[in-house]
């Protein structure tokens, strides 16, 4: 037999409402100009969140190593726990144009491009990091902003990137 307080200790906890999962998101838009990151379900917006680009904001990526964020629409495809960033979520680009305008260039168009959080091993804080554009292309969240995201993001979603 059980002591009594055991017996009532988990009457209580039967009782305990459990924490309920957070929402999933259905899209992602990402206004480059306002450096905002939102997520919607049906319509309506789920989280709003500031965010940083590649160290070339301005324009469409045309090519490895220009250092821009693409535009246009992609999905999150694939989440990555062990990334080198605090995790990051990877945008399907490029796509079949994007690789197409870069073949007509003669160029590679790139890729690795993600939703990430900063840099593991960094030199410098996150207040620091997150007041410039200092990534290859990618989008930066905090790390606490980009556990947020994770945890309302199931791939694929759609994912559109205004300028």
């Amino acid at each position: 037999m059980y002591p009594r307080w055991l017996a009532a200790l988990c009457a209580l906890l039967l009782c305990l409402p459990l924490a309920a999962a957070p929402l999933q998101a259905d899209r992602v838009v990402v206004d480059k100009s306002a450096r905002q990151l939102t997520l919607y379900r049906q319509g309506k917006i789920l989280l709003q969140l500031p965010m940083v680009l590649g160290g070339v904001p301005r324009g469409h990526k045309q090519q490895q190593g220009d250092r821009r964020t693409p535009e246009g629409r992609y999905l999150l495809d694939w989440k990555n726990p062990n990334s080198r960033y605090f995790r990051s979520i990877r945008i399907s680009y490029p796509n079949a144009e994007d690789r197409a305008q870069a073949a007509a260039r003669g160029v590679n168009p790139g890729g690795d491009i993600f939703i990430h959080g900063q840099p593991n091993q960094s030199r410098w804080p996150e207040s620091v990091l997150q007041e410039v554009d200092w990534t290859d292309g990618c989008i930066a969240l905090r790390n606490a902003d980009m556990q947020a995201v994770w945890d309302r993001i199931t791939v694929p979603v759609s994912i559109e990137i205004r300028p």
